[in-house]
């Protein structure tokens, strides 16, 4: 099938408007063919976006190249040269070969999942999963929630069928046939009592998936009339065949009435927040699973907030948890000093949460735990009782990192981006730095300057600011790719951190589908590669970045 059964019906509707136009009664007479002119105009696009009829089909049985998480649960963002099938010379000699654009967008923030001649990739604003075909950007498939997702795709045989799962922003869990894009099942993916996003990257281990949730009230805690705040981070784990929920974690209590009123009278509630919007790992040598988490959204403050935090595999029950920073209550109130910011004698109120995921990694003969920041912080733990082993830190930090969404590491070497907005600190240092992970001593870094001549400035807001390294980045064979939130993409020697490749996305670009397409910052999950290409989603709207609503495609040049 080429697209799913809600747009099929949309499809046979569009045919029987085609017949009530026939016989004369027009959109302006009927008020049900005004709608489906509507949507005709909406899914014209998609239309647009697919692959001649008889070049649809889905590949499974071709290789595995790239997933968020790696086949043993495991997140180092690092590919060899096979897994690629990029070498580091390939990645200086890097040509645009397409680009396909998605309307009513301003983010692309997810990491594609792709099995050879297939990018399987969630156009997050606009609810979509399309399964495009690699060396042509057209569509093989197209699957439509309900609503807009959040999370990046896993991927895994079940059975014997080839399956994506994802989750949404109403904590709905996803499984989809990869082949042709019918839907497995939709489960809910929340923890009881408890309100909550997918914004990480759900994990498949065996027969579980292990879903991270994204609870605080963060946002809802700006708004002077809300008694702020409810909801937390938590775990839950599904079967992967039926979407049943087998156990879930909760970091702290369901809040309560705390005893503290704002400052315009409205009363208060905790504990909320240590939300889990990164990707767990699985450590299945151990039995446990790693979960990191972000700031406190009201008081009282718990410690399993800025943490990383082990997990029984089987049970969800806590093995032990790692607090970088303690007391830190922070909700969007506190960006303009509203009422529901609460901020007592030992509060830190820096919103310094753990944005990726924690990674481990062999160093000698013992294994680390290594996870950055949003204060700029690089941690590396022991896995087993969650000990501080080495500790380095880049600048002040801030809300915006710091190490905003992760880092990516190889068999020497951790990789930690650090976005730095300009002017938010004294002590900025944007760009990305690395480290031997056995030891922690610093390689090599490249401080980023912002580039705002050729008339960038009139494409970038902010262009003064915005130019520091926030999305994760990745390793593929000797080099690391990382990119900047005003467009730029880089490639460095992993080994030496010379450039080997530059390119602005902040351009307008023809696209494969005919959708205007443009693009802007680079952030969160957006840098991805395999099948011998790099693909990066160009465009983040949020936090006042620059938008943008393109999926860029490299090859090496021939």
């Amino acid at each position: 099938m080429f697209f799913n059964s809600r747009l099929q019906a949309r499809f046979k509707s569009y045919l029987s408007l085609a017949a009530l136009l026939s016989v004369g009664i027009t959109a302006a007479q009927s008020g049900l063919a005004q709608e489906q002119v509507a949507e005709e105009e909406v899914e014209d696009w998609v239309m647009a976006s697919m692959c001649a009829a008889d070049s649809r089909s889905v590949d499974l049985e071709q290789t595995l190249s790239f997933s968020f998480t790696a086949a043993d649960g495991n997140n180092p963002r690092h590919l060899d040269a096979t897994q690629a099938g990029l070498t580091t010379a390939d990645l200086s000699t890097l040509e645009l070969a397409w680009a396909i654009a998605f309307p009513n967008t301003s983010s692309m923030r997810a990491a594609p999942v792709i099995v050879g001649s297939t990018i399987f990739y969630a156009a997050t604003d606009t609810g979509q999963v399309f399964a495009l075909d690699t060396n042509s950007g057209c569509a093989k498939w197209v699957y439509e929630s309900e609503t807009r997702l959040r999370s990046s795709m896993a991927y895994s045989l079940v059975d014997g069928l080839g399956t994506l799962v994802f989750g949404d922003q109403r904590g709905l869990m996803y499984s989809i046939n990869a082949e042709n894009g019918e839907v497995n099942w939709v489960a809910s993916g929340q923890a009881s009592n408890n309100q909550a996003m997918i914004t990480g990257t759900p994990v498949i281990h065996e027969d579980l998936i292990i879903v991270p949730l994204s609870g605080s009230g963060v946002v809802t805690g700006g708004n002077p009339n809300f008694e702020c705040c409810d909801n937390h981070g938590a775990v839950t784990a599904l079967n992967i065949r039926t979407g049943e929920k087998l156990w879930e974690y909760h970091t702290m209590p369901t809040a309560e009435y705390n005893g503290m009123v704002s400052s315009t009278g409205v009363k208060q509630r905790g504990p909320s927040g240590a939300p889990i919007w990164t990707t767990p790992t699985i450590d299945a040598e151990r039995g446990q699973i790693y979960v990191t988490t972000g700031e406190n959204t009201s008081h009282p403050t718990t410690g399993t907030s800025d943490s990383v935090i082990a997990l029984d595999l089987q049970t969800g029950a806590e093995n032990w948890v790692f607090q970088a920073l303690e007391n830190d209550m922070w909700n969007f109130s506190c960006s303009a000093a509203g009422p529901n910011c609460i901020v007592l004698a030992d509060t830190n109120s820096v919103d310094f949460d753990f944005g990726g995921p924690a990674i481990l990694v062999e160093a000698g003969e013992r294994e680390l735990l290594i996870a950055g920041q949003k204060s700029g912080d690089l941690w590396a733990l022991d896995p087993v009782t969650g000990a501080v082993v080495w500790n380095q830190r880049v600048g002040e930090g801030t809300a915006l990192g710091g190490n905003h969404w992760g880092i990516a590491t190889d068999s020497e070497r951790a990789f930690m981006t650090v976005n730095d907005p300009g002017n938010m600190t004294e002590n900025n240092q944007p760009g990305i730095y690395t480290y031997f992970v056995g030891s922690g001593e610093p390689s090599w870094s490249y401080e980023v300057q912002p580039d705002c001549g050729d008339h960038r400035s009139e494409r970038l807001r902010r262009c003064e600011a915005l130019y520091g390294f926030s999305a994760t980045p990745l390793s593929v064979d000797g080099a690391v790719i990382t990119a900047g939130l005003d467009g730029r993409l880089f490639v460095f020697n992993s080994d030496t951190g010379e450039q080997l490749f530059q390119y602005d996305t902040v351009v307008d670009f023809e696209t494969v589908n005919g959708v205007e397409g443009y693009g802007g910052s680079i952030d969160s999950h957006s840098i991805a590669a395999g099948s011998g290409m790099v693909f990066v989603g160009s465009g983040y709207g949020s936090f006042s970045q620059v938008p943008g609503n393109v999926l860029l495609a490299f090859k090496p040049a021939e």
